[in-house]
């Protein structure tokens, strides 16, 4: 195996690896505020305050893809893949949104990685929201047909 292809695998694991790790924080910052406010009282009462938190959770989860494309971005800068910072972020945020840019392996491993990543955001930003509907109305549905 030609070493560039094997060096390119190795900074596209740690680069998944960080990815994960960012959004990892990211969710864990979701739950731990969902479960505090739902302790208190806070959400699954007024629709606003609801609507509020499934916003922010999702401006959130922007930020977290945001980091991870910069984080490609640093990759491919210096592994010397593109010209220059602002190529690379322009040839991550392609590649992270599954449109795979000139260089050979990193942009599919980059395009895998940010579908799995905004899967993952849309499943999490899903599962907020139907915890925020069973915690509006909770036993509502307990009634017989």
């Amino acid at each position: 195996m030609p070493s560039h292809i094997f060096s390119s695998l190795l900074v596209g694991f740690a680069v998944t690896l960080g990815t994960i790790v960012i959004h990892g924080f990211v969710v864990h910052t979701i739950v731990m505020a969902l479960r505090r406010n739902l302790e208190r009282g806070v959400l699954g009462v007024r629709l606003w305050v609801n609507m509020t938190f499934i916003m922010s959770t999702t401006l959130l989860a922007l930020g977290g893809h945001l980091a991870e494309i910069a984080l490609w971005a640093f990759a491919l800068d210096t592994s010397r893949a593109v010209a220059d910072l602002s190529a690379a972020i322009y040839s991550s945020a392609g590649s992270y949104t599954t449109c795979p840019a000139r260089w050979k392996l990193l942009g599919p491993f980059e395009a895998v990685c940010g579908m799995l990543m905004f899967g993952l955001s849309t499943a999490f930003i899903f599962a907020v929201i139907q915890r925020l509907i069973h915690a509006r109305f909770e036993g509502a549905d307990n009634f017989p047909l």
